[in-house]
């Protein structure tokens, strides 16, 4: 039986006097007109998620039994010119259909065309700048452009022949349409030769500059890449207009060339450094393989040696592999500076944290710790969470800042201190989501940064005692007040949902919505309403379940719901379907009763704290299933009460704190 539809006295268990126990307290619960504006049916009301139980998605949020996933491999050889500041690649890409259905054609991401003239995305965002989207320049207010991939040619391999494809390009994606239906189980080879012009600095997320003694350039979203078919929508193919991506995984074998000066570092692993490195740097590479203090693999004073590198004059190609992946990126330059030190990774298992930076960059202050703070977040995700599974994690500083990529990530030439900590941590903790756990970031991103912004507060409030902690851009601290951004989002009526397509969040409100309430959200969840141990048990069991796969929101909450052992559809109405506010209010004390109303409509668990006219204080806990069919509850102590605090250590969003307490004049 519930106390609130019974209205009589239960005991429950509150904190006594500080440093006393717990002691039972007996209390009711009645309706009054204060609660009028809150109402329980629309909070508690049955909640059906957007995407259904069956065959392939489990009733728990795991992965189901008939569970598919469609695999597409690439084979790419690519030369870069920085003469012409172009491109150039021969793409093989294997595609294999584990669906049930019979394709008749195929969709591939064609990213590159966002920078052209007539490119989508440059309409969508032709006001504010989104960071590191569309194109644009101080000389220059219509932006700049390219021509996005350019196709030389696009062919479908049968047998041992291969002919040319039917396709059709229409902004950022292209459908190559199938002479024959590609049954299940069918295997297909596209192959692709295309080149493009690299952007400037204004290609954000790609791009070449110069820094002050050479060229980096940081190639990202520099292929043609699979869409991906899956049993929600078949194929999804959401333009590029900025917001990130969801993309199949497979096994990657790419190969750059570029001239023989430059130093080169990529997704995976490096496969033949016999031929692109010296001696002495493959000696320095084995030692760091082996070392937990970073190892200096190419130093600032060797920049300019010619003996540095293994030949001078003409190219070299660098070859990489990487397994399980959805994606690959790579960078280089002649001036990179280049350290490196062993992963400690769960069963005795290694991997390497590197670095790559020009001369600039140098120093303890700067990008001479990078390595070490790669290392700390790799080794304390992988503990906390899942294991790493690349051979290295890269840290990249060049001008596509603050961005990430399976096993690289690329960040400011700039960035010094906390902040270098605090940008490396996240976007190497993207590893994690959505690298491994491959949600789809265009439309749920608070599955990718929410979920990211609540692991790597973690990160910055353990490394070395928190002496980068608590970070800031997390809008949460433990006992500090709510955020403000959080706040403005539940009041603002304009303001979208988390369940919202990324590219519908304007640029000023993308973070507190995706990043601050995303995370804010899993922190209440740990901390307030499952606590640490049923949440990360929880959150581990996803995250295992759906490693390499695509989960959508239904499948989070239902992993949570039911591992979690709670029912939180009122949690994921209020909190992720609708911005709901949460405002509880103390509104009278007469003898040893206090009376609090719920005056929003979000409800979460709650502490109270009350001091009695005799000096002490005692806490007790009010349950979401207090405001379950009412809207105001009476509680009842063992003496008179002086005054009364609702959220004493501000760790809710309430909305409107100065009613939070009251005291007997």
């Amino acid at each position: 039986m519930r106390f609130d539809r019974l209205a009589m006295a239960v005991s429950v268990f509150l904190l006594g006097s500080y440093g006393m126990g717990w002691a039972p307290i007996a209390w009711a619960q009645t309706t009054a007109a204060g609660g009028a504006a809150y109402d329980p049916r629309l909070t508690f009301a049955p909640l059906s998620l957007p995407d259904p139980v069956n065959a392939y998605r489990s009733s728990d949020g795991s992965p189901g039994p008939a569970y598919w996933q469609n695999e597409a491999d690439y084979e790419m050889h690519a030369d870069l010119d920085t003469t012409a500041k172009t491109l150039r690649n021969d793409e093989v890409i294997t595609y294999t259909n584990n669906s049930p259905d019979a394709l008749t054609s195929l969709w591939i991401h064609m990213e590159q065309n966002i920078y052209r003239k007539d490119a989508r995305g440059r309409v969508v965002n032709g006001g504010p700048r989104r960071k590191n989207t569309v194109p644009d320049s101080e000389d220059n207010p219509n932006g700049r452009t390219t021509e996005g991939f350019v196709l030389e040619s696009v062919e479908i391999e049968h047998g041992k022949e291969s002919l040319k494809a039917d396709y059709l390009v229409e902004d950022t994606r292209m459908q190559i349409r199938l002479p024959q239906p590609m049954a299940k189980g069918g295997v297909l080879k596209i192959h692709i030769k295309y080149h493009y012009q690299i952007p400037g600095v204004w290609g954000g997320r790609t791009s070449w500059g110069s820094s002050k003694q050479g060229e980096i350039y940081g190639l990202a979203q520099w292929y043609p890449r699979m869409c991906v078919y899956d049993d929600l929508r078949g194929w999804d193919t959401l333009p590029y207009l900025g917001s990130e991506f969801y993309l199949e995984y497979g096994h990657f074998d790419y190969y750059v060339t570029v001239p023989s000066e430059m130093i080169v570092a990529g997704s995976g692993e490096l496969v033949n450094p016999k031929d692109v490195l010296t001696k002495t740097q493959m000696a320095r590479l084995e030692e760091a393989r082996n070392s937990d203090k970073t190892i200096a693999i190419r130093t600032a004073a060797e920049v300019n040696d010619p003996a540095s590198r293994p030949k001078v004059g003409g190219t070299l190609t660098w070859h990489f592999h990487m397994d399980h992946t959805r994606d690959v990126a790579w960078s280089a330059s002649p001036v990179f500076v280049w350290d490196a030190a062993r992963i400690n990774l769960p069963d005795a298992q290694k991997s390497l944290a590197e670095s790559v930076y020009p001369p600039e960059s140098v120093g303890d202050g700067a990008w001479g710790r990078s390595t070490e703070y790669v290392k700390d977040t790799v080794e304390r995700f992988s503990k906390d969470w899942f294991p790493y599974p690349y051979p290295a994690a890269i840290n990249v500083a060049g001008f596509s800042t603050g961005m990430e990529y399976p096993g690289i990530i690329f960040d400011g030439i700039d960035d010094k201190g906390k902040t270098l900590f605090w940008i490396s941590a996240h976007e190497i903790g993207h590893t994690w989501f959505p690298m491994i756990v491959g949600s789809n970031e265009r439309r749920n991103a608070f599955m990718d940064e929410g979920f990211n912004t609540f692991i790597d507060i973690g990160e910055s409030a353990e490394f070395q005692g928190g002496v980068y902690g608590p970070k800031r851009d997390s809008e949460y601290s433990a006992g500090g007040e709510p955020p403000d951004t959080i706040l403005k989002v539940l009041d603002d009526p304009a303001a979208p949902t988390l369940l919202m397509p990324a590219d519908a969040y304007t640029w000023p409100i993308t973070h507190p919505v995706s990043y601050f309430k995303g995370a804010y959200g899993m922190v209440l969840l740990r901390e307030q309403i499952l606590g640490k141990e049923r949440f990360d048990w929880a959150f581990r069991k996803y995250i295992h379940g759906w490693a390499y796969k695509h989960p959508s929101p239904s499948d989070f909450f239902r992993a949570m719901s039911s591992e979690g052992g709670e029912d939180l559809d009122w949690f994921w109405r209020g909190w992720y379907m609708h911005n709901w506010r949460f405002d509880l209010a103390v509104i009278k004390i007469e003898g040893d009763q206090v009376t609090l109303v719920n005056k929003g409509q979000l409800v979460l668990p709650a502490t109270v704290e009350v001091r009695y006219t005799d000096g002490t204080t005692a806490r007790f806990r009010l349950p979401v299933e207090t405001w379950e069919s009412k809207g105001e509850v009476v509680w009842t102590g063992d003496k008179p009460v002086a005054s009364a605090t609702v959220d004493p250590d501000h760790v809710l969003p309430d909305d409107d704190r100065p009613n939070n307490s009251i005291g007997v004049k």
